[in-house]
């Protein structure tokens, strides 16, 4: 199989169980905890708690749908753009795991905000008194850091120049002007 087809099948692969994943655990929340007393896993620390969120992290920009469709929108474009100029790598497996985390955070997200006008959000951290989030806000929190480390720490400056808008290296390993 050819390897740019191979990261490909891995990044969609990885995007559909992920996505899956969370509108099950989202779909659970709806079903057991909707209308009913927060589920407390560690009393006092954590539990599940049932919101409906309209805005973004913390509750920011309630009610701007659109704004996060855009947001959406451009992550995904971003997203596919880096995967087809990646180069088709071992080397690059964690980097192709971080996006398709990334995306799957905000597709999640997406999906719920046009199927319902809200995001559904369960985990709470009451602890912290921190806001109520969900798995597809934890994927992008996961990617981010990820993303930080793989950026600052584990690939060189040459081995991201394929993020550049200029030249682009070619199966061969030739540099092509775009």
């Amino acid at each position: 199989m050819d390897k740019k087809i191979r990261q490909i099948l891995i990044f969609i692969c990885g995007l559909i169980i992920s996505i899956g994943f969370d509108q099950a655990a989202k779909n659970m929340a709806v079903t057991h905890l909707k209308g009913k007393a927060p589920f407390v896993i560690l009393e006092g620390i954590f539990e599940l708690y049932y919101s409906e969120n309209r805005g973004a992290a913390f509750g920011m920009l309630q009610g701007r749908q659109g704004f996060f469709f855009l947001i959406a929108t451009a992550v995904i474009i971003f997203v596919a753009w880096a995967l087809w100029r990646m180069p088709a790598e071992k080397k690059y497996l964690p980097l192709t795991c971080s996006l398709f985390l990334l995306v799957s955070g905000a597709v999640g997200n997406l999906i719920d905000r046009l199927i319902n006008g809200y995001v559904v959000d369960f985990l709470y951290f009451k602890l912290i008194n921190f806001p109520i989030f969900n798995v597809a806000d934890c994927y992008v929190v996961i990617a981010t850091f990820l993303l930080i480390f793989l950026f600052f720490f584990y690939y060189s400056d040459e081995e991201l120049s394929f993020l550049s808008f200029g030249a682009k290296k070619d199966r061969s390993g030739e540099e092509n002007q775009h």
